[in-house]
């Protein structure tokens, strides 16, 4: 049975959250896993994408143009619990509502076909994803991008290469949302993920640290947008002491440190075991952990609140750009501890944000301390008082802007 016809058997018989639970669990890493020796970028694109030559949306920028642009994202297939994706398309969906229209392009080297059906209906039964107006398509090499397209937005790193090939001058974004030559160990991915930086594309970015390091170090132009809050979905509506807490576990993302994550638990679970331990954003079960657990597997946004509101530490690690998930914590009352750093530090400015060195022993304890704070509900609201006059609509307008005037700039400023 295909994942669409299990789709559709699970949508009649669990109705849709229960279904898109069951069904696209597993599609976010179904469709981005890559075996050994593969690449995310097709040869022949990392082949033809040569960089020391500056392209011709260099040398011959397009006339200015504000009004009704038609832009294409590449992105890699979406799963359903993948921030990244719902990241991007909150960000489509205030380009459509600022009047401009978008055309979704899914880029992959996976040999296994992309089901654009399945996909949409994971959309629609998702919370966190918006509902586009803009046609889904495959990316197809032969065909390539509409040629009318006026503004083409890179997304991950691999789908840089395809948005550089297209053969006219509209003009190039690169939607940046971490620094992703560190995905990998230094080698051919971390070089080719390197390179598109150096592309002339015009970034937008996921915060000020990453702006400016890819400003910085490559000398890539660009803006950022700062980060906000769903208030949809995460509020502060538990006003008792908590005695639980939670890890944001991903193992197969490895910059979620996961086993670094499993060392602060363990020791916190030795000094207190009767801390309820809550582990959200992946199944753990296939991996080892030495302690007692609550399972949440990946849930769906509208559910993570209900779990947020019980907890009263939220152990989150990102050792490259920092995630939304410090700020969506703080707003259900949840102290974020989280890995000390410039690439934490300079993202969201906040008193409630608990910075931590990457001691297993200093951050287990800190999150008893935590735990046992006297002032822990009062502090709690405070903390969520803090993040709730930051909405997405400000982000957003901050994206538009850039959008606006790098379209409006002429050919002269634009050229290299």
């Amino acid at each position: 049975m295909s994942l669409f016809s299990r789709a559709i058997t699970s949508l009649k018989s669990e109705g849709p959250r229960q279904a898109a639970s069951r069904v696209f669990n597993r599609l976010s890493i179904d469709l981005n896993t890559n075996k050994p020796g593969e690449s995310l970028v097709h040869p022949d694109d990392a082949v033809a994408v040569d960089w020391t030559v500056p392209a011709l949306f260099e040398t011959d920028p397009p006339a200015p143009v504000t009004k009704n642009v038609k832009t294409a994202w590449i992105i890699s297939p979406p799963g359903r619990t993948s921030g990244g994706h719902q990241n991007a398309f909150r960000f489509m969906d205030f380009l459509e509502k600022a009047g401009h229209s978008v055309t979704v392009y899914f880029y992959t080297t996976e040999s296994k076909p992309i089901d654009v059906a399945a996909i949409r209906l994971m959309l629609q039964t998702t919370s966190a994803y918006p509902d586009l107006r803009g046609e889904l398509r495959i990316y197809d090499q032969a065909t390539g991008l509409d040629a009318d397209t006026q503004a083409i937005f890179a997304t991950g790193w691999e789908t840089a290469y395809p948005a550089h090939r297209h053969p006219t001058n509209a003009r190039r974004f690169y939607f940046t949302q971490d620094f992703e030559p560190a995905f990998y160990a230094s080698g051919s991915d971390y070089v080719l993920a390197e390179n598109t930086y150096r592309f002339g594309f015009h970034g937008i970015s996921a915060g000020k640290w990453l702006s400016k390091k890819l400003t910085d170090d490559y000398g890539m132009p660009g803006d950022h947008y700062d980060y906000a809050v769903d208030k949809q979905h995460y509020s502060f509506t538990n006003t008792s002491r908590r005695g639980e807490v939670l890890f944001y576990a991903r193992p197969p993302t490895s910059r979620r440190a996961f086993e670094f994550g499993r060392l602060v638990l363990t020791e916190l679970h030795r000094l207190r075991p009767e801390i309820t331990i809550n582990m959200v954003g992946w199944d753990i079960s296939p991996y080892w952990v030495p302690f007692p657990y609550v399972n949440h597997t990946a849930l769906d946004i509208s559910q993570l609140n209900e779990v947020y509101n019980r907890c009263a530490a939220g152990l989150i690690l990102s050792l490259t750009n920092m995630s939304l998930l410090p700020m969506e914590v703080m707003s259900s009352g949840v102290v974020p501890v989280v890995n000390d750093g410039p690439n934490t530090r300079e993202i969201f400015e906040s008193p409630y944000m608990d910075y931590q060195p990457l001691s297993p022993g200093a951050m287990a304890r800190r999150m008893i301390e935590i735990v046992d704070d006297a002032r822990q509900v009062e502090h709690a609201r405070e903390m969520a008082e803090s993040v709730a006059r930051v909405d997405w609509a400000d982000p957003g307008e901050m994206f538009i802007d850039a959008f606006d005037r790098a379209m409006a700039e002429g050919p002269s400023t634009m050229a290299r």
